[in-house]
């Protein structure tokens, strides 16, 4: 998240967080800038639980970056909470970064050969320490010079104490969208980062166009001015598990809403795999809208026979399998009275490691399920990602070990299907005119082992290991 131009530009940075708390739940940060000094604030846990009204009062300026965590490269500690900011004979940096670099090795190699000194376990510090040691003339220049060294998945957000400063990496594997919040009295616009456009509707901002693959964009007190730094040439590989999971269902990624997808990978599952049942039933929150496409096109009824406690977070993006566990247990609660005697199809977005589908399975049975047949919205995950999703190993994957009718034993369903990969791409891709998305443009290595870039496990260059 980024503001430029307003006078409580923390506080507004503040308010788009809290519509992105879905994408990361382990620690937030907010820095900001008068011009002259940048003062930022971070901790462990929610948005909501760092930043008072107290704590906000000490990040003055009308310039702002914010961030909210789950790991995938480096520990789940304060020390890789974001924005991360590192003073240079470039002047201060500080950067927000979703996504996962894959050239960590000889980056960070040659880097600490030529003095620098890393200051936290993450991969987004390489990107600010290349800026910071680049021998350009420009701080433009640095930039770009450094985003081109890098391969792998970012979207980045950065500020100085008198500019931001927006990429996405040539692939565009992670969303990033420009939005503008119109000045009031013929005051100068404020311009608004976010990786979700959900986060300009709580600030009123008008999403203005998607930062594009290989694009850095510059805002300062003339304006904002784009250029490239990459080829146009780099294939877009967009990474598809935004619309099948991760965004929320009110946002437009890579330009497309969300909702219109998912409902569309309802409706193309019950194509490819309807069974006779009595009752439609998603795992919510991210089953909802792909059961709502699945009733629709089958014409069985939709009801939520699962309850959500909203007060408990994502456990697909917790970092513990225990605490995932318990957390399905807080998280969901069967309606006995809807489930009783039913023949119910569950419809759920994704099977990343099976144990949490097999305790829903139980669930919905223990409450009186006569049958539970169980519909997946996307390709069964076989591939660990590299670029920014929480599956870093092939063992870890039920999908990569067992057939679909091994799963289906596992989860104690009495059916299992998952949609087809050409049905997920179609799903996220009609309507749209020949200039938008296509089947093409995603990235879909987590259902196919094909990546688009070379790549290097980051468990080899920075474990995971927390510190005492």
């Amino acid at each position: 998240m980024a503001i430029y131009n307003h006078s409580d530009a923390a506080r507004l940075t503040y308010w788009g967080l809290y519509a992105l708390q879905h994408r990361g739940q382990e620690s937030a940060g907010i820095a900001s800038a008068d011009g002259y000094s940048v003062n930022d604030i971070k901790g462990m846990g929610l948005v909501s639980e760092i930043f008072t009204d107290d704590v906000l009062a000490k990040l003055p300026g009308h310039i702002a970056i914010g961030h909210t965590r789950y790991s995938t490269t480096g520990d789940s500690a304060l020390l890789n909470a974001q924005p991360i900011s590192v003073e240079s004979t470039k002047g201060l940096i500080a950067i927000a970064h979703n996504g996962n670099l894959v050239n960590l090795g000889t980056s960070k190699e040659r880097l600490e050969r030529d003095g620098a000194v890393f200051q936290t376990t993450s991969d987004s510090e390489i990107i600010i320490q290349l800026i910071a040691h680049s021998r350009q003339t420009t701080l433009v220049d640095c930039i770009a010079e450094s985003l081109s060294q890098v391969d792998g998945a970012f979207s980045i957000v950065m500020m100085t104490r008198n500019r931001i400063f927006a990429a996405r990496d040539p692939h565009g594997f992670r969303p990033l969208s420009m939005g503008r919040i119109t000045g009031v009295d013929g005051a100068p616009d404020t311009f608004v980062f976010a990786s979700e456009t959900c986060a300009f509707d709580l600030l009123h901002a008008k999403y203005e166009r998607d930062v594009e693959p290989g694009e850095l964009v510059m805002v300062s007190e003339d304006g904002v001015t784009s250029r490239r730094y990459a080829p146009e040439t780099t294939p877009t590989a967009s990474c598809i598990f935004e619309h099948v999971y991760f965004a929320r269902p009110d946002s437009r990624i890579y330009g497309r809403w969300v909702q219109k997808s998912r409902e569309e990978m309802g409706r193309q599952l019950a194509r490819e795999s309807h069974v006779p049942a009595d009752l439609i039933v998603p795992v919510p929150d991210s089953g909802v809208t792909a059961a709502i496409g699945y009733a629709t096109e089958s014409g069985i009824p939709f009801n939520l026979g699962l309850i959500r406690n909203h007060y408990v977070g994502r456990t697909f993006i917790q970092p513990e399998q225990r605490v995932r566990d318990f957390g399905v247990r807080m998280k969901l609660n069967p309606v006995r009275s809807l489930l009783e005697g039913k023949r119910v199809i569950l419809i759920d977005d994704s099977i990343i490691r099976g144990t949490t589908s097999r305790k829903i399975v139980r669930m919905v049975r223990a409450a009186g399920a006569t049958e539970v047949h169980l519909r997946i919205s996307c390709p069964p995950t076989i591939s660990p990602c590299f670029y920014g999703v929480d599956t870093p190993s092939k063992k870890d994957l039920i999908a990569a070990n067992k057939s679909i009718a091994e799963i289906c034993e596992y989860i104690e369903a009495d059916t299992l299907a998952y949609l087809s990969l050409p049905g997920l791409t179609h799903a996220c891709t009609i309507g749209e005119s020949s200039h938008g998305l296509s089947p093409a443009s995603f990235c879909t290595a987590c259902y196919t082992g094909h990546y688009p870039t070379q790549w290097v496990d980051v468990e080899e260059i920075l474990p995971a290991i927390a510190t005492v």
